[in-house]
């Protein structure tokens, strides 16, 4: 659980891994000591599988992405790569990851904001929110962590999250329902659950 919320010491050892995501190759510099930083998470990769990447429109020509709790950054990066018209943040309490994030946002040539979540404005909004949510910091810890940012979202925005089917993903579901998120299904893949959740009328 620690590596959610330290940043750890010693020697940073880099290594290369690559994604397929949406179509297009990746290449990425992670280490130990952030979210799966041996591997693209299974968890990640089914929620790639699972949404369609966001797309400029005309009634949102630049939109406004926030991946929560970034990790070595493959969701803001992929996310940057595919919608070039966004605005990408990325936030993590990790500043390791937060490195790493910068450093795969340069490789790939795309913009993103890397920050902690402290630093993000408390006025800006955002239109959706991709994450593999931190489920294992606890119960209390995760609803105060969905309830802050989901409260983020701009009117029309949604959220879209990957969640372990045996880390209490359908009463994830249920309970963001009776919080006034409507939660709808939209795969279930791997031993994990893919969601969009709103903001209830």
């Amino acid at each position: 659980m620690s590596h959610y919320f330290e940043t750890p010491s010693g020697t940073v050892v880099p290594h290369q891994i690559r994604a397929g995501i949406w179509g297009q190759n990746f290449s990425f510099t992670t280490a130990a000591g952030v979210f799966s930083g041996d591997r693209l998470d299974p968890g990640t990769a089914v929620l790639f599988r699972s949404v369609e990447p966001p797309a400029a429109t005309v009634d949102r020509p630049h939109p406004r992405l926030l991946d929560l709790g970034c990790g070595f950054g493959p969701i803001a990066v992929a996310l940057a790569t595919t919608c070039p018209e966004a605005s990408v943040t990325a936030v993590d309490v990790n500043d390791r990851a937060l490195e790493l994030t910068r450093l795969n946002a340069k490789r790939a040539e795309v913009s993103v904001t890397v920050q902690r979540p402290e630093d993000v404005p408390r006025d800006q909004l955002f239109d959706e929110i991709w994450s593999n949510p931190p489920i294992r910091i606890g119960k209390p810890a995760l609803h105060e962590l969905l309830m802050t940012w989901l409260a983020r979202l701009d009117d029309g925005g949604c959220a879209y999250l990957v969640v372990g089917r045996n880390l209490g993903a359908d009463s994830l579901q249920t309970w963001l329902g009776n919080q006034g998120w409507p939660t709808a299904r939209l795969a279930s893949a791997k031993g994990y659950r893919v969601f969009r959740s709103v903001k209830a009328d």
